[in-house]
């Protein structure tokens, strides 16, 4: 099978969001080919460069998000009509929609109407043809042709109040978004050759990087399947807190008529989570397009925690043990809470530190581990006040000259040469704690998890589903309900021996890499067997192979859509990945 991978600032670039579970799906489906087209989001994305790619990855083409030069296409008055119309009826798609929120309560998308989101589907897919009939539509994008016709749609009868308060700098910001976010429909990639070659497109991420499956789909009937551990729709909606109400509304309704279509035209939509489907859910996915397929994890670092140690046994890490014996001497039963990741105030450390006093007064030879690095400014900013909070509740046993490995908290950086790893940070505690307000998919749990570690861990996000009942989960903000979880699993070990194991059990069945791949691998074969034949499947003689190809499960109708017109049969390509960037 031919597969389409579509990132957006991930894979197959450097440090890029999501890369690792791309990588490690592409690498765990090595009997499929790869065409991998990723979009980059600055300059120094693209100076790091890419990471190794396996045999099975054949091309890489790329384009930048973030800049777009003029592409020299000048249309005819036939053309600036066409663009005219579609454009103008995108406008009014994004004008009349409904408001997010306004039927199902503050923050949560409203399903557009049918009405609207054939509009916008239709001009979408309007453009798309136009890109491709002229050579792109960067120009026209940027023209003052196009800010008219979002005027005349803003004060057009119907269009809702937010969009006729717009000003003429209002109207400005929105065609400059819509400028960068229609980037995609100019690119070459919508060929034959191209995106129409490949059996399946899979978006690894919701909104824009979407978008070349959408247009594959309209096409050449390209089935499409779409990844989301977070959901693009919803990180729209609490962005651009300072813009005008005009300016929220109408972009708020583009990424909501994108999604809206996105989820329609995919054969399956894969959230990373229950926390991610119901939010899916609530911005109009239907539910029997819905496969949860949980992200998978490297359990391999861990294993030596896992399995060689048990609970308790500390001694065997020689790194610790002179720290372990110290501690020993000069406290009855001491124990370690580790916390582990990103040092920002939604972990809400403040009130971890509160519930750590609360710990100490009840088993007074605890010790707290908070390693993590701070994520930028603001994280930095919230280290410094956590650090004077952890020296304002234990006055006496602040550091100083004297006080070496005295005090109870400690803040640590991870990484560097020496350093422990992850699982060594993890092995050094009796319990690992995540003190968090906000929380995505918790990363950090399952590694603990894979150290065979029990945790104490706030209900946020998807802990519970993460966790199931190998920990104990407290509410978020609640140092009195932190401190009294930890305290009760401290306090019995044989409990924590319990929990840990059967939390390791549980990471190795739901969350490891081969789970993932194996999740993913029966997705792929699923859609291409509901998928029409689009071309004949030929042997090495090039005779045709009447059953190498599942039977369709498509009846022709006019209650179906329409039948994808026939693609010539695509030439077998070279091994060696074709790279190509596009300006």
């Amino acid at each position: 099978m031919r597969i389409g991978l579509l990132t957006e600032g991930g894979y197959p670039y450097v440090g890029g969001e999501g890369g690792v579970w791309c990588d490690r799906l592409v690498r765990g489906l090595d009997r499929h080919e790869f065409d991998v087209y990723a979009f980059s989001t600055g300059q120094a994305q693209e100076d790091a460069g890419w990471v190794e790619l396996p045999p099975q990855v054949q091309r890489v083409r790329t384009a930048p998000l973030w800049v777009a030069e003029e592409d020299g296409v000048v249309h005819g008055r036939r053309a600036r009509r066409r663009f005219t119309e579609h454009y103008g009826e995108l406008a009014a798609a994004l004008c009349t929609a409904a408001e997010p929120g306004t039927a199902q309560g503050p923050g949560i998308a409203e399903k557009p109407g049918t009405a609207e989101a054939d509009r916008f589907a239709n001009a979408l897919h309007g453009l798309a043809e136009l890109a491709r009939d002229e050579g792109g539509l960067v120009a026209a994008l940027r023209s003052e042709q196009a800010v008219r016709a979002l005027e005349r749609a803003c004060r057009a009868p119907g269009a809702r109040r937010a969009a006729r308060e717009a000003r003429v700098s209002d109207l400005l910001t929105v065609a400059d978004h819509l400028e960068r976010a229609l980037r995609p429909l100019s690119l070459d990639w919508y060929e034959e050759d191209g995106l129409g070659a490949v059996d399946l497109c899979h978006a690894a991420s919701g909104g824009i990087a979407a978008l070349p499956g959408l247009l594959a789909r309209h096409f050449f009937g390209v089935p499409l399947v779409v990844t989301e551990y977070g959901v693009r729709l919803r990180t729209h909606y609490l962005t651009r807190p300072d813009a005008s109400p005009a300016v929220r509304s109408l972009l708020a309704a583009f990424h909501g008529l994108l999604t809206a279509e996105t989820y329609r035209a995919a054969s399956y939509l894969v959230p990373g989570n229950a926390h991610a489907r119901r939010w899916q859910e609530r911005c109009g996915a239907d539910r029997a397009k819905l496969r949860t397929i949980h992200p998978g994890l490297d359990a391999t670092p861990f294993a030596r925690v896992g399995e060689d140690r048990r609970p308790g046994d500390r001694e065997k890490d020689e790194k610790r043990e002179k720290q372990e014996r110290q501690e020993k001497q000069e406290h009855a039963g001491p124990h370690t809470l580790v916390w582990f990741g990103r040092v920002e105030p939604a972990k809400d450390l403040v009130s971890l530190l509160h519930a750590f006093a609360e710990v100490r007064a009840a088993e007074p030879g605890t010790r707290l581990r908070i390693v993590g690095r701070p994520s930028g400014p603001e994280g930095e900013a919230y280290l410094g006040h956590c650090r004077a909070l952890a020296a304002q509740l234990f006055p006496d046993e602040a550091d100083g000259p004297h006080a070496v490995g005295r005090n109870p908290v400690s803040f640590e950086e991870p990484g560097g040469p020496g350093a422990e790893t992850t699982a060594d940070v993890h092995a050094g505690g009796a319990v690992t704690v995540l003190s968090s307000v906000v929380e995505g998919f918790p990363v950090g749990l399952i590694e603990a998890m894979f150290c065979g570690r029990a945790t104490v861990s706030t209900d946020v996000g998807a802990v519970v589903e993460v966790i199931g009942g190998t920990g104990l989960v407290v509410p978020p903000r609640n140092p009195r309900a932190l401190a009294e979880a930890c305290v009760s699993l401290l306090r019995d070990p044989e409990r924590r021996a319990r929990l840990g194991a059967a939390a390791r059990a549980r990471a190795l069945e739901l969350f490891s890499v081969e789970q993932n791949v194996a999740a993913f691998r029966g997705l792929y074969l699923e859609t291409v067997a509901r998928t029409p034949v689009r071309r004949p499947v030929l042997d090495g003689a090039g005779d045709p192979q009447p059953f190498a190809a599942p039977a369709e499960a498509h009846v022709p109708g006019h209650w179906t859509e329409p039948t994808p017109r026939a693609v010539p049969t695509w030439a077998v390509e070279t091994p060696e990945p074709v790279t190509e960037t596009v300006r």
